[in-house]
């Protein structure tokens, strides 16, 4: 294994005061993290189940993908399993665009949100607040579990 590489830590964000600001202010912050973990990880290792359950880094942005669509979008999903898999053709670039630009389409969502309270427009289920909540948790969960893929692929360490 290389030596390790050490990314500069980023402190929790500054949000604004408000309850909404301040749940995508966190959210946001574990969004950028996790991305980063995956962008410029080495293929073929990206996509190598280093623990017994099968986990990959690649994995893990596909399986959040999926979770930020399904919760903000609206997307059905048959088979979460499924969605820990990354396609033999999917690349870290690609991977990454689609996690981006699903978390952008979701913003976009998030953004005509103003009632914590509401539930997400259009959406039959859950107030803005256990969305929020519950995407913080799940991308928070998996964050660290990109944290120790990562430094199991080639040492990398840090947000």
């Amino acid at each position: 294994m290389p030596a390790a590489a050490r990314r500069k830590d980023t402190p929790p964000p500054r949000t604004g005061t408000d309850e909404l600001a301040v749940l995508r202010g966190f959210l946001d912050y574990l969004r950028t993290g996790v991305a980063a973990k995956v962008e410029g990880a080495p293929e073929p290792q990206v996509r190598a189940a280093a623990v017994p359950s099968g986990t990959t880094l690649l994995g893990l942005l596909v399986h959040l993908t999926a979770v930020e669509r399904s919760m903000f979008l609206g997307d059905t999903v048959t088979d979460w399993q499924a969605t820990f898999r990354a396609a033999p053709h999917d690349g870290v670039a690609e991977v990454v665009a689609r996690y981006r630009d699903a978390v952008a389409c979701a913003n976009e969502v998030l953004d005509g949100c103003t009632d914590p309270a509401a539930p997400l427009p259009g959406l039959p289920g859950p107030s803005v607040r256990w969305a929020l909540a519950h995407m913080i948790e799940e991308t928070g969960r998996h964050a660290g579990h990109a944290d120790i893929l990562r430094e199991l692929i080639d040492g990398t360490t840090g947000r």
